[in-house]
């Protein structure tokens, strides 16, 4: 048999004799996934695919087209290798046993018959999207040393006023112990009373030292339960007890009225702001947006035009505190009626605690009661037995209704329970004056204060 003849019986796949160990590499039979993809013009005499010489100005080398598949190692096999392994081009050592390639049969495969394919069955849509609380993480710590207490005992930091001045007997506030200091010139002092050291108690309360930025949540599914003046009460209470910043924003993505509590100095409203939040850099550019009460509570109002496109969002939401929370250090924001719409979504995933208002009746407190059933129903569990919850009195005289019995009921449910009675102040809807409400009202704020407060220790 001729090696032209040979050649072919082997493109053919009839070629079945096994290739002699001790010839040359260069004479193993060539693969079938190549040859069959030859033309019978491109083969030389040989019929063999032909070598080139790529001239003298490069290393003068052969190269075979005919060799092996080539072959994908794992990672394993690369980390185990030399990074610079040798080409597949070249010839294998002398004492390597040369491959013995076995012939290529084509053989038809049979028909399989498709497998059916398993019903599919239509997506699941949730009611209600999840709500995302990653905005309310952890703030950043800083490494802040300790107060220097001194460890000897002649160091300065052991001259305290505590240690050194004489104190004197803490003053009374208000009632008969008050007269008779007045009336003894100071030199009677029976000391403040049980009301005036719970005062104090609340106030200090109200004070605690908020880490970062604490936002504030006031929410109601129910409308006309004092939302609202409950929000503009508590920010103006939080503006006069404390020293660092409060603003209240009003979210509703309908027209508020919050600002309607404040004396309005600025025409601007959360668009205005959203619009300009990349020119903010200062708490002067920010003071420009806002209204201030001499409370020293500040407002931002919503948008009020009745041309606007579209109502507050999630995004705006929280684009606004992304920019307020960089100038105060307590954001009140005024919620509006329900849950579901698009703002509430970034009300809740930015708050770190809620105060939940209800009217002392049956459908306000229904309705308080079943804001906490959807909290614990998506997800936000801790945040509901977190929350404080408001009773307020919107009108006159005390009703038919228990209102002792609401106290226990969301006393089992939340942290704290704040009832508000009533106060003609708060019913005209006006500017909010503190001077104006009535002693047992400023006291009820004031415990609502502290009860909130209390949740700025607690770190988010």
């Amino acid at each position: 048999m001729s090696e032209h003849d040979s050649s072919a019986e082997r493109r053919h796949g009839l070629f079945t004799a096994e290739p002699n160990l001790d010839d040359s590499w260069h004479d193993a039979p060539e693969p079938s996934w190549l040859i069959d993809e030859v033309a019978e013009d491109d083969l030389d005499e040989t019929g063999r695919v032909p070598a080139y010489d790529l001239g003298p100005s490069t290393e003068s080398f052969v190269v075979d087209l005919t060799g092996p598949s080539p072959q994908v190692h794992d990672t394993a096999y690369h980390e185990a290798v030399d990074p610079v392994e040798p080409s597949r081009h070249s010839a294998p050592a002398e004492s390597a046993p040369e491959p013995v390639y076995a012939p290529h049969v084509y053989a038809p495969s049979e028909p399989t018959s498709p497998e059916p394919a398993p019903p599919v069955s239509a997506p699941r849509v949730p009611a209600v999207r999840a709500i995302d609380r990653t905005a309310a993480e952890i703030p950043p710590t800083f490494d802040i040393p300790p107060v220097p207490l001194g460890s000897a005992q002649n160091q300065a930091e052991t001259l305290t006023a505590a240690t050194i001045l004489r104190s004197s007997k803490p003053r009374p506030q208000s009632g008969w112990r008050k007269r008779v200091l007045g009336a003894t010139g100071g030199r009677i002092n029976f000391g403040p009373s049980p009301a005036d050291r719970r005062r104090a108690d609340l106030i200090e309360r109200a004070r605690t030292p908020v880490v970062g930025c604490h936002r504030v949540a006031v929410i109601s599914l129910k409308g006309g339960v004092g939302k609202t003046t409950t929000t503009a009460a508590l920010g103006a209470m939080f503006a006069n007890l404390r020293g660092d910043r409060v603003i209240a924003v009003d979210a509703n993505p309908d027209r508020g009225t919050l600002i309607e509590r404040v004396p309005r100095q600025s025409g601007a409203t959360v668009r205005h702001l959203l619009e300009a939040r990349d020119r903010v850099t200062r708490y002067g550019d920010v003071r420009a947006f806002t209204s201030q009460s001499p409370t020293r509570l500040e407002v931002l109002a919503s948008d009020a035009d009745p041309s606007a496109s579209s109502a507050l969002s999630e995004q705006d939401y929280r684009d606004t505190v992304d920019t307020l929370e960089r100038f105060y250090n307590l954001i009140l924001t005024d919620c509006g009626t329900g849950l579901l719409h698009d703002a509430m979504r970034g009300v809740l995933g930015l708050a770190t605690s809620l105060v939940v208002v209800s009217s002392a009746s049956l459908d306000g407190a229904r309705s308080a009661s079943a804001t906490l059933d959807w909290l614990e129903a998506h997800g936000m569990e801790q945040l509901a037995k977190d929350a404080v919850v408001v009773i307020s009195s919107v009108r006159p005289g005390g009703g038919i209704v228990d209102v002792m019995q609401l106290e226990d009921h969301f006393a089992a449910r939340c942290r704290a329970v704040v009832t508000i009675p009533y106060d003609p102040h708060l019913e005209a809807g006006g500017v909010m004056e503190l001077d104006e409400l009535h002693e047992d009202t400023l006291d009820a704020y004031k415990e609502l204060a502290a009860a909130v407060g209390e949740g700025f220790a607690v770190r988010p």
